[in-house]
């Protein structure tokens, strides 16, 4: 497929947030871009500032003719009404992930992948290059305070070939094999997505085929203390990082003190001076060292890694910090794996420490919510506060057989598994209403969740 030929390309659910970032790019190289979604958000109105026309619904009378491709979220069934019309129209249609897969073959694409971190470890790669100046272009899951949104376009596009694109890859539905990498960073691997996996197996099995992609000259840079990326053969260049089991990138010494985390950066067994964060937590650790590695493969100078390290404050809904005062601070944060709820509570307590932690979650689809359920009941254990909203029901992703479990199943097994207060909310309204009648002076509040449940940061 050549996509310098495109002219005018039509995108359906161009709302979500690794949808909207192909929008942009088409729409900076002079693509006509337009589209829908169910509702009006953020990530359209940004879009819409760009002159992108969206359409606020799917209808069949939004799709025309002259269309020379339809992009579709890869939430958007077969029977979309807009899909249904551009194949009746004889239109090209291609899913996100087939759409990247095809810029991927015009890059040398570096793909960020694995259960958890992803998005963090691809802006800050993606930061680092841009510092260093390699002008990647790089789409990342969610939206970076420094490009103001989710995507970066390089300065030298048109040689695409001699251009890193840092591209967020993810495991659902198998989506990374999609790809043409020629490096891999892998972040971590558990349970999740089981709607579409059978079991851990069949992730690791379906990780190895993907890393099968990569040539004996390509390279894999892995996490050297997850037990289920050690299951798999790469065939490739491998270069490690970790903090527990001996790696060519480690941290040592870490501390984590308050508003700050800091250690030593070793590479090859060479003491390379300080990192220092100010963002939190061991996965953060994790996060930086995988880009880290990736960029020192690069020949990254470590100064420029250092400094850019130090002047990162995080990205949207990844322990965001939206107030900050000594009578309340409120964090939107995405988790919604029980490990990364488990780790982002575990980074307040030492971000925040002597304050009381109230965390409001709200479950991500209910076949998640099923499969996952006695690893959720345990993630909150350090929380003093629980607040459990109503299940997100995720558009094109539910299945009716899964409909039968509720965040209140959630609440009656936490309330057996600790002592602290929890609190079941069926609304937005009644989660704000929840906290402020147990509000206490200096609490912080994370509002975790993929859904939509940042909507009432605000309004904390």
């Amino acid at each position: 497929m050549d996509i310098d030929k495109l002219r005018k390309v039509y995108i359906v659910g161009i709302g979500g947030i690794g949808v909207s970032a192909i929008g942009r790019w088409l729409n900076k190289l002079g693509v006509e871009v337009s589209g829908s979604d169910l509702t009006n958000s953020i990530i359209t109105q940004e879009l819409e500032n760009l002159g992108i026309k969206i359409f606020f619904g799917h209808k069949k009378e939004n799709i025309s003719d002259d269309l020379d491709l339809v992009i579709y979220s890869s939430a958007v069934p077969f029977d979309n009404p807009e899909r249904i019309a551009s194949r009746a129209l004889g239109i090209k249609e291609l899913s996100y992930n087939e759409f990247l897969g095809e810029i991927s073959k015009d890059y040398f694409t570096i793909a960020i992948s694995g259960t958890n971190g992803k998005s963090t470890t691809t802006a800050l790669a993606g930061l680092i290059f841009e510092a260093a100046n390699l002008d990647p272009t790089v789409i990342v899951g969610s939206r970076v305070k420094e490009w103001q949104g989710n995507f970066r376009l390089s300065d030298s596009n048109i040689k695409r070939l001699n251009t890193p694109l840092i591209v967020e890859a993810c495991e659902w539905r198998a989506h990374m094999l999609d790809l043409f990498p020629k490096v891999i960073v892998l972040t971590n691997i558990e349970e999740d997505h089981l709607d579409y996996y059978h079991d851990l197996n069949h992730i690791i099995n379906t990780f190895q085929e993907y890393v099968d992609k990569l040539s004996p000259d390509d390279f894999l840079i892995l996490n050297a203390d997850d037990s289920n990326i050690a299951k798999l053969k790469p065939k490739c260049r491998v270069i490690t990082y970790g903090i527990k089991n001996r790696a060519d990138a480690m941290a040592q010494n870490i501390e984590f003190l308050t508003g700050l985390t800091r250690f030593d950066l070793f590479f090859k067994n060479e003491n390379l001076g300080k990192v220092e964060l100010a963002v939190p937590g061991e996965f953060n650790v994790y996060n930086t060292l995988a880009a880290v590695a990736l960029s020192l493969k690069f020949d990254i100078n470590f100064k420029v890694i250092q400094k850019t390290l130090k002047s990162f404050e995080g990205i949207w809904r990844r322990f965001e910090i939206i107030k900050n005062d000594h009578a309340l601070t409120v964090v939107s944060d995405y988790a919604h794996h029980p490990t990364a709820i488990r780790e982002t509570i575990k980074a307040a307590k030492g971000f925040f420490p002597n304050r009381r932690l109230v965390v409001i979650f709200q479950p991500h689809q209910h076949n998640r919510t099923k499969s996952l359920f006695k690893d959720f009941v345990r993630s909150f254990t350090l929380a003093d506060l629980i607040i459990l909203a109503e299940i997100y029901d995720v558009a094109g992703r539910e299945s009716l057989e899964d409909q039968d479990i509720s965040s209140r199943d959630l609440l009656e097994a936490v309330k057996e598994n600790k002592q602290n207060q929890v609190f079941y909310a069926v609304s937005p309204r009644e989660t704000v209403d929840l906290y402020k009648n147990n509000q206490q002076a200096r609490d912080v509040v994370i509002i975790m969740g993929a859904g939509d449940i940042y909507e009432i940061a605000d309004k904390i």
